[in-house]
């Protein structure tokens, strides 16, 4: 009778291991659910995003014709900490922050400002690296200031040195007090009424990581010199848990360190005593940003910047209206889906994700098969301990 109990016992086991094996190949099998939420800073995520982009990149003929009606809606901002494969010193960054912009395609005529999702219908989804965005976005946003300044300065401001103008006419003072008095400071790109005017930091050099360029005073040099030389990295980064976009100092090239504690601002002035551009102020507003440039001859069409944008993200176009485009694209849904925005504020956060019906179900019945066979060993054990009490011989 011990030994018959032992083999069931020995083969109660073997069955719970086959059982168990089982689940987990059928489970490793079925990688991902349709409906499953990617997180965004998971491998499988950032994979995801490359093919998704990779796909799109191969397929050369895109349709953005309807993009014209659309306008660009900031959503937020991203990190995310992956290996860095550029490392090769004992002094590089080991883990470097990926960073990584959402954005929405809104409806012109519903996209607002002050909604932080900018459109509840009617939109595309989209997610891309921070670099390649702050870049196009940056430059698309100068062409359409430098056209809507002149278009002002035609329009509104007198400033030609014609011959209705007495001895003391300026252009340049002109031109600044009809830009000022307009309430347009975006247009003036210095202060005619200043002679030392300060050189203003070219920001269009540091919208990728770049090293900082400045001029170093005598004493400063001599310090250097006496000590090993620092480089500082100028770069844009997440900030307000990804609400803005702002220039920070680095320490090293990736831009994934901070010079200070106050996102590199302490450090910039102290080396070029002047005040870091966009270090409190936002690269990217929340504002909606028509796609639809018009040229010389009234002729209606999409900025170049808007084209690399669309062709470079990752997208998710589940919510675009019927028949808008002759095949929505979506290879990207589920790795946006694990960037979530909190509509209240527009911040962007990491989703934890919905639970997985799958795994959710082997967990159950992992829980209910050990409580049974917990069940089943303490039963072993009486009956063993009872049989051992009986005497062998009648």
């Amino acid at each position: 009778i011990i030994l018959t109990l032992k083999q069931k016992s020995l083969k109660m086991k073997f069955l719970f291991s086959l059982f168990l094996a089982t689940a987990a190949a059928t489970s490793a099998s079925k990688v991902v659910p349709g409906d499953a939420v990617i997180k965004a800073d998971s491998d499988i995520g950032m994979k995801l995003l490359s093919q998704a982009r990779q796909l799109e990149q191969e397929d050369e003929e895109v349709d953005m014709s309807w993009i014209v009606g659309y306008s660009l809606k900031f959503q937020g901002c991203h990190h995310v900490k992956q290996w860095n494969g550029d490392a090769d010193g004992d002094e590089d960054v080991k883990i470097a922050t990926k960073r990584l912009i959402r954005f929405r395609l809104c409806p012109s005529d519903t996209c607002t400002a002050t909604a932080a999702g900018g459109c509840k219908s009617g939109y595309g989804d989209y997610v891309l690296d921070l670099d390649t965005y702050i870049n196009a976005y940056y430059e698309l946003k100068q062409q359409i200031t430098e056209t809507a300044c002149e278009n002002h300065m035609n329009n509104n401001c007198d400033c030609d040195d014609d011959d209705g103008k007495g001895d003391d006419f300026n252009r340049d003072y002109c031109e600044y007090d009809c830009f000022v008095d307009a309430g347009m400071s975006e247009c003036v790109d210095r202060n005619p009424y200043e002679d030392d005017e300060v050189e203003k930091i070219e920001v269009e050099q540091y919208l990728e990581c770049a090293q900082l360029e400045y001029e170093q005073d005598e004493n400063r040099k001599l310090e250097e010199e006496e000590e090993e030389e620092v480089a500082y990295f100028v770069g844009p980064y997440c900030a307000k848990q990804g609400g803005d976009v702002y220039l920070g100092v680095f320490t090293e090239d990736s831009c994934s360190e901070f010079a200070d504690d106050y996102g590199g601002k302490s450090t910039f002035e102290s080396l070029t005593g002047q005040t870091l551009p966009y270090s409190s102020e936002s690269l990217v507003g929340m504002d909606c940003v028509s796609t639809q440039e018009v040229d010389d001859d009234g002729e209606v069409g999409l900025y170049e910047q808007v084209q690399d944008l669309y062709k470079a993200a990752g997208k998710c176009e589940d919510n675009l209206e019927y028949g808008t485009v002759d095949e929505p694209n979506s290879n990207a849904c589920s790795y946006i889906e694990g960037v979530k925005i909190v509509r209240e504020d527009g911040v962007v956060r990491s989703s934890n994700g919905r639970s997985n019906p799958v795994a959710t179900a082997f967990i159950v019945i992992f829980a209910m098969a050990f409580v049974a066979m917990a069940f089943y060993v303490y039963y072993l054990r009486t009956r063993i301990g009872g049989v051992g009490k009986e005497p062998l011989m009648g």
